[in-house]
């Protein structure tokens, strides 16, 4: 009975890992000092460039800002 179990419930438990990996790997990347660094960098040469205004500017900076707070754990 165990090894029936085992074989139907295979494909849920392999859907189960899969969401974990991805998940884990979103954390990853969305808690990077690195990235974040790199995304502010980016945000600024785009204002620079007048790609975008300045109230964007300010409004995706203090995101990026709270991001990078989180993953120094203030």
């Amino acid at each position: 009975m165990f090894l029936i179990d085992d074989i139907l419930l295979s494909p849920l438990k392999m859907i189960v890992w899969l969401g974990r990996k991805i998940d884990e790997v979103a954390q990853k990347e969305f808690s990077d000092e690195g990235r974040i660094k790199e995304k502010l960098m980016e945000l600024q040469l785009r204002f620079e460039l007048d790609e975008i205004n300045e109230e964007e500017y300010n409004r995706q900076e203090k995101e990026l800002l709270e991001r990078l707070d989180a993953a120094r754990g203030k």
